[in-house]
């Protein structure tokens, strides 16, 4: 009999998925465990796999659609038997495939998941965005792979015979991902999705509607449930950088290398403010808990959520045990970390859990700011740019490297002395980086 392939839990916190792309066509014959569909999940981008071998006879949803977790997107033939031409899923009800793909604004609403800290807002309709000129462009169809693009960008980019080349990136660092492309297929490749050279600038700043990814929704959740339910409150410390900053240096010269001259190493300050965060919970064991209703949860470990921007978003991939890892380690781990989570590759289990988290904003200039606590977490450290400021050393003016770190902490959890203990920790350890090392 036939059998339906059903929109997978990817993670704890998933209820809904969005269909990005199907890598299978109807009526393919199928095999245990291949990959036939990416779905983009509140945390990255995973692959649905076939769960019987057979005939993929028939798909129930377009790409672009949000589908509830639980819901047939897809039924499986085994045996050559044919598909009957009333067939219906006997999951759950399923839109039959349509000329046009349905707006994942109008998706169903999923129940949330028993993980899930609180239930979905259903979101007022959104107006239609204003119809926008089509320019008539002929573009060539190079998709050099040294061009920065999220996986989906490059796809769509291919797809449309667009060169990457001639497509200005608005996401991170200059990188190409899905708004730009379909920007550039609208108006030519004058500039990125926020508008740019040789369009005028009334069309570049058009009104229009940006429907909301799984991890936009999930981070708006989340946090939005995270102020209104913790009772933050924040200490801030100004910590002196030079020593550290030296450290770093000698550390980067020492590190061996490789036959074509590649560092075995190359230490950051994020490096060492996880470290040292990390250190300092291990020094105040009771700051590493989370508050529940029957009870307070107490870590074992010390797990440390670092936050990495990527295309609509951020995520928080995991250091675990980080106390207990030298900075090589730790430094080597947190870039490989980074990398599978910019190109959607995460496992869960690379970002699922965390025990505190590390946000770093001091690369783009951002000398202060107070972050939102990540439940079930206790407490998230916010770190601002080093730079260079008059102190106070021995009743003279001097100069020093400063950065201001702030701890937003759950008063739940958390008193005012043991936050003041963990930073004032923190603050030590980076200020004497060599006692990081014994």
């Amino acid at each position: 009999m036939p059998v339906d392939v059903l929109m997978p839990q990817l993670s704890p916190t998933m209820t809904e998925g969005r269909l990005s792309n199907w890598l299978k066509k109807e009526g393919d014959k199928v095999n245990t465990g291949d990959i036939i569909a990416e779905v983009e999940t509140d945390k990255a981008t995973m692959e649905v796999e076939a769960i019987e071998d057979g005939t993929l006879a028939k798909f129930f949803v377009k790409p672009g659609s949000d589908i509830p977790v639980g819901t047939p997107i897809a039924v499986i033939t085994v045996e050559d038997e044919k598909l009957p031409a009333d067939y219906k899923p006997t999951s759950k009800a399923a839109a039959p495939v349509t000329e046009e793909a349905k707006p994942a604004s109008a998706a169903p609403s999923a129940a949330p998941a028993a993980a899930a800290p609180a239930p979905a807002v259903k979101a007022a309709p959104a107006p239609a965005p204003k119809a926008a000129p089509t320019a008539s462009v002929t573009l060539p169809s190079s998709n050099d792979g040294s061009v920065k693009a999220s996986p989906l960008a490059r796809r769509m980019a291919e797809e449309a015979g667009i060169a990457l080349s001639a497509i200005r990136g608005s996401g991170p660092n200059g990188r190409i991902v899905k708004e730009d492309v379909e920007h550039a297929k609208r108006y030519g490749t004058g500039g990125g999705a926020g508008g740019g050279f040789g369009l005028p600038a009334k069309a570049s700043r058009s009104d229009s509607t940006v429907t909301h990814t799984p991890m936009r929704k999930a981070i708006a959740r989340r946090l939005q449930e995270s102020k209104q339910t913790v009772p933050h409150f924040y200490l801030t410390v100004d910590v002196q950088m030079d020593a550290l900053m030296q450290a770093r240096a000698q550390l980067n010269d020492m590190a061996p290398k490789a036959a074509d001259g590649t560092p075995a190493y190359k230490l950051t300050v994020n490096d060492f403010i996880v470290k040292a965060s990390a250190m300092a919970l291990a020094k105040f064991p009771d700051a590493n808990a989370s508050w529940y209703d029957d009870a307070m949860y107490m870590y074992g470990s010390v797990d440390i959520a670092v936050a990495v921007a990527i295309d609509g978003g951020l995520i928080t991939p995991i250091l675990k045990a980080a106390d207990q890892k030298p900075l090589p380690v730790l430094s080597n781990e947190m870039k490989e970390l980074a990398k599978l989570a910019r190109a959607g590759k995460l496992q869960p289990e690379q970002y699922q859990g965390g025990t505190f988290s590390v946000s770093n904003l001091g690369m783009y200039g951002i000398k202060h700011f107070d972050a939102i606590i990540n439940p079930p977490q206790s407490a998230i450290l916010a770190c601002g740019a080093a730079e260079e400021r008059a102190v106070v050393k021995g009743g003279a003016l001097a100069s020093a490297t400063v950065m201001s770190l702030t701890l937003s902490v759950d008063h739940r959890v958390i008193d005012g002395a043991l936050g003041a203990d963990v930073l004032t920790a923190i603050k030590g350890y980076l200020e004497q980086p060599i006692t990081m090392m014994v």
